[in-house]
């Protein structure tokens, strides 16, 4: 039997293949963009070889939650996710996708989290895969349709549920990104474009994305008191749909509702005796989104991550700012909109105990945007590896990866991603488990992570040494060529 010509070869690596089990050494050889042959170390042969002897080889991770729609477009060598380990974003998180929507007035908040009136130039899901397609991101995009976005298209008044004449018209929207690739359908009752859309509106759209074998991601109505009912709704629309529920950055918010995790991870366990559940999280206590003066409460810090018309402003906090100002902070807050802003509304423990649960997913939730963003953009990924899984010992190591990796390929549909096996896509990472390490602070939050010393994307060298290359080999991720790329 011919030997095989392999593009490059990963030598003598500590392998943690995404399935959680204990790492083993081996070498890895690739050829046209997939895991050809996983071998014992030393044992291929081939011009292009990397050493990998200290560093662990794991697939590239998946970042589950992102609001990247637009940051593939005009920046597409994706640094604050590539300098991670990322190889693949999921976008259209919370109901807010660039897509499809080719905007005739200025987007409202939080669709203008990722985009100008101009930047919502996509009339179809089709139309947006294209761009990317052109533009080559160095990494892998799946994307999401939102219900905001949806909703801009079909409703002029949109403080009040759809009819059924506006609900087809979503429908017909959301089916047509589906039919073309979309992973499925996200919404974000919590923020007012959505606020008043009832379960029955959710459902009608949920089974959409049900027909084409997609899931649905939920920013439920309330993390605060609320949390338990907001929960039972966005479950009850998946199980009503018969689809897949993602809960998005799972959180109990506010100081009242700290501890509440106990409580709330018993309900979500208790759901998934009868159906598919998965929830995604990010590693900090603060969270981030648009400044609203309704969330402004004296209590929790907030920080100012940008502001229009007092740019000035951005990094500091908003109690400081309202205090040179000689107003209260809801004023304060009045008078810097447009804004974003990071909440620091989360207690240690709850992030803990539901970064522990073995079923919980790594995601951002990063605002490529923000001037001044939450430093969840450039370091989540490290952190979970390094303080959390390394130094605080709440998981394994193998453990960390499986839950970047498998878990979330897995509830995505993304075949032949997340684990490094023979015939998977070569997606791959290597890093020093001694000292990968988030480097973004709230003080200073666009900073590359320490640790991370190759990217293959695609079987392509996206990073090498800790320095991005100029390839870009990126794929949009479409459910149905996934699916296809199996057989």
């Amino acid at each position: 039997m011919p030997t095989p010509t392999f593009t490059r070869i990963i030598s003598n690596a500590t392998v943690l293949d995404g399935s959680g089990q204990a790492a083993y050494q081996a070498d890895v050889g690739i050829a046209l963009g997939k895991i050809h042959t996983i071998a014992a170390p030393h044992s291929l042969q081939g011009s292009q070889k990397i050493d990998a002897s200290g560093l662990v080889l794991a697939p590239g991770f998946i970042d589950v939650h992102t609001h990247d729609d637009r940051e593939a477009l005009d920046h597409p060598s994706m640094l604050p996710k590539l300098t991670q380990g990322v190889t693949t974003v999921i976008t259209g998180n919370c109901g807010i996708s660039l897509a499809p929507w080719k905007a005739q007035f200025a987007p409202p908040a939080p669709l203008s989290l990722i985009g100008q009136e101009k930047d919502f130039r996509f009339a179809s899901v089709a139309d947006y895969f294209e761009a990317l397609a052109q533009g080559q991101p160095a990494i892998n995009v799946g994307a999401l349709i939102g219900h905001s976005t949806l909703r801009v298209n079909a409703m002029q008044d949109l403080t009040r549920g759809a009819n059924a004449q506006e609900i087809a018209q979503m429908q017909q929207l959301l089916e047509e990104g589906m039919r073309v690739g979309a992973l499925g359908f996200s919404s974000g009752l919590f923020y007012q474009p959505s606020k008043a859309a009832d379960n029955t509106e959710i459902i009608a759209l949920a089974k959409i994305s049900a027909a084409a074998g997609g899931v649905y991601t939920s920013h439920i109505r309330d993390e605060y008191d609320g949390v338990i009912a907001a929960l039972a709704e966005a479950c009850d629309a998946g199980q009503a749909a018969q689809l897949p529920v993602i809960l998005s950055h799972h959180k109990c918010a506010g100081p009242a509702n700290w501890g509440r995790t106990c409580e709330t991870l018993a309900y979500i366990q208790q759901r998934r005796l009868t159906q598919t559940i998965g929830v995604d999280a990010y590693p900090y206590t603060a969270g981030s989104t648009v400044l609203d003066p309704n969330y402004v409460d004296g209590v929790i810090r907030i920080m100012l991550s940008f502001s229009e018309p007092h740019p000035e402003m951005v990094g500091r906090d908003l109690a400081d700012i309202a205090q040179e100002w000689g107003v209260n902070q809801k004023q304060a807050a009045i008078r810097l909109q447009p804004a974003g802003a990071v909440y620091f509304q989360m207690h240690e423990d709850d992030v803990r105990r539901v970064l522990s649960d073995s079923n919980t997913m790594i995601g951002s939730d990063g605002l490529p945007h923000d001037t001044h963003p939450h430093p969840r953009l450039w370091g989540a990924f490290p952190r979970v590896l390094g303080h959390y899984s390394r130094d605080e010992k709440l998981f394994s190591l193998s453990e960390a990866v499986r839950r970047m990796t498998t878990l979330s390929a897995d509830h995505f549909g993304l075949k032949q991603r997340g684990r490094i096996a023979q015939n998977c896509w070569a997606d791959l990472v290597l890093f020093d488990p001694a000292t990968i390490a988030d480097q973004a602070t709230f003080s200073n939050p666009k900073q590359a992570a320490m640790g991370i010393h190759w990217v293959l994307v695609n079987g392509e060298i996206a990073l090498a040494n800790g320095v991005p290359t100029s390839a870009r080999h990126g794929r949009v991720l479409r459910r149905q060529s996934e699916a296809l790329e199996l057989n």
